[in-house]
């Protein structure tokens, strides 16, 4: 268990000791998360939005890396044994 300073229904500060005025919180509670109508937690969707990882960003530059190591003269199989993939 743990617990959080809880203020506007925004969890602050998450503690894994008791402390006086705190709530006990589930494990799966974190800083920064809101408290629903329904008393369960989660992220604000602007908190959502802000820390997504762009996965095609990092697909793009792979490629980018991948073409310029066949533009030095690697062929796949140099390439596979450099970086793995």
């Amino acid at each position: 268990m743990k617990y959080a300073l809880i203020e506007n229904n925004v969890v602050k500060v998450i503690s894994y000791q008791p402390v006086d005025g705190w709530e006990q919180v589930s494990d799966n509670v974190f800083a920064d998360m809101v408290r629903k109508e329904d008393g369960t937690f989660d992220y604000t969707d602007e908190f959502k939005q802000n820390h997504t990882y762009d996965y095609t960003a990092e697909e793009t530059k792979k490629a980018s890396g991948k073409q310029k190591l066949r533009d030095l003269g690697l062929d796949d199989a140099e390439i596979k044994a450099l970086i793995g993939v």
